[in-house]
């Protein structure tokens, strides 16, 4: 049996959870929230502000969507659209920066635009940006579609949990779906439908300026200024009436997520939920361990939660919460019982294995980065690596109490050993035998107990 101090699987545990902790902190305060709003400039001076408050002219909401399209940034940009029809906004524009995203968000989206009272406007910007993936399809739902220099639209085979291209029978039954909604988009608002078809099924993307020339979009501006004195005097189709837009000099109104939305689009990130969802079961294992901690379980139950609830809008894979959650067992018997580090190895593999599984999806919706898989891999190596080394090093240690304690001890032979006498050893006196003549005086070292007799041999 390996005896294993307790403080140090305490100090180990701990260490664990404070680079879990510090790992969680820096995917939220250090990556960008996936639905963003551009901060308004502030007014001159207060004549200004209260100018700016009450828009005499047209007014235009402008929304940024940045980041993969998930459940939070859908309600974000349906509640806008309601604002905006609440308000009697002249229209919506969203800029749109995006990988792709879970097509039950898309399709929210896309039915609240295909319903909506005011003209929304998808304008996939700043320079650099992309309407990928699920992007492609709210871009052609869109009343107008608009790209700034410098940008990307296309990419939009489906893909499945796993994180590959859907294939066999499956695969084309998806991938027919995607067709037929695209082409029926496209045909709504007169957009090239042949060529939806292709980023469909062969993941084709164009530039700005081929996807104008194509017509795929609509038109091309630099800025939010540039194209609303575009859309000036353009007549679009909205809820099946035809509404000519009146943009010019128009007030733009940013829309700026609530708290609340801000806080769950970081859950939902799949690191964020991850680490969670990892850090949750280190709070158990650390109470299970060392019953009365309290603090541990108390946050790693918080964090379960937390993880569950991002999970509920993330496509995750159910093997690969069983595989992480026998890696925790595996864990948690190995601090209790003597494996040599086994259960540790096969938690680890278990760990890995199911942390690369656990979530798919498109780039950026669905998918643990590897960077965050190695470092909670690495850091569950380290600690039980500690912890084991910490067992097998007390396993060697003489025993320093009791008649065991004594095997090796060093002392002092009172009497002539001939071949029985006494010793003092630690300051006691013991009746002693040797197989050896050792005279009054001489060192001697034990080398077994006997009840209460010790043998002994003369020291060199």
């Amino acid at each position: 049996m390996i005896h294993r101090s307790k403080h140090a699987e305490r100090l180990a545990l701990a260490a664990g959870l404070l680079v879990a902790a510090g790992l969680l902190a820096l995917s939220l305060f250090s990556r960008p929230v996936s639905v963003a709003a551009a901060t308004a400039p502030p007014a001159a001076d207060s004549a200004q502000a209260n100018k700016a408050a009450v828009p005499t002219g047209p007014v235009i909401d402008v929304l940024t969507l940045e980041g993969a399209i998930q459940p939070i940034s859908a309600e974000v940009f349906v509640k806008a659209i309601d604002r905006a029809e609440r308000n009697r906004r002249e229209a919506l524009v969203v800029r749109l920066d995006t990988p792709g995203g879970l097509d039950s968000s898309m399709r929210d989206i896309i039915k609240r635009i295909l319903v909506s009272d005011v003209p929304v406007i998808v304008f996939v910007a700043p320079p650099g940006a992309r309407a990928a993936s699920a992007g492609t399809f709210i871009a052609y739902a869109a009343h107008v579609s608009a790209m700034s220099p410098g940008t990307s639209i296309g990419a939009a085979t489906p893909v499945q949990v796993g994180g590959g291209d859907v294939q066999k029978d499956l695969g084309a039954k998806v991938k027919n779906d995607a067709v037929s909604y695209i082409r029926s988009l496209a045909t709504q608002h007169g957009r090239n439908a042949d060529w939806a078809e292709k980023a469909v099924r062969e993941g084709g993307s164009l530039p700005e300026r081929e996807a104008l020339r194509m017509k795929v979009v609509d038109l091309i501006a630099r800025d939010i200024d540039e194209l609303l004195a575009a859309l000036d005097g353009r007549t679009v189709m909205v809820a099946g009436l035809a509404r000519t837009l009146h943009t010019k000099g128009a007030t733009t109104n940013e829309i700026k997520p609530s708290w609340r939305q801000a806080i769950l689009s970081r859950l939902v990130d799949p690191n964020v939920a991850y680490i969670l969802f990892i850090l949750g079961f280190y709070g158990l294992i650390f109470e299970l361990s060392n019953p009365g901690a309290i603090l541990p379980g108390i946050v790693g139950g918080i964090c379960l939660l937390l993880a569950f609830l991002a999970f509920q809008a993330l496509p995750v894979n159910m093997t690969g919460v069983f595989l992480i959650l026998f890696a925790m067992v595996l864990f948690l018997v190995d601090v209790k019982v003597q494996s040599n580090g086994l259960l540790a190895i096969g938690g680890v593999v278990a760990l890995v294995l199911g942390s690369l599984i656990l979530l798919g999806g498109d780039t950026g919706v669905g998918r643990i980065s590897l960077a965050v898989v190695a470092t909670v891999a690495g850091s569950t190596i380290l600690f039980f690596g500690f912890v084991v080394g910490a067992g097998w090093r007390a396993q060697r240690l003489k025993s320093s109490t009791g008649w065991e304690g004594l095997v090796g001890e060093r002392g002092v032979a009172v009497t002539a050993l001939a071949p029985q006498g006494k010793v003092s050893v630690h300051g006691e006196y013991w009746n002693a035998e040797s197989g050896e003549v050792i005279d009054t005086g001489a060192p001697v070292i034990v080398e077994r107990v006997d009840g209460m007799t010790l043998h002994v041999r003369k020291a060199s």
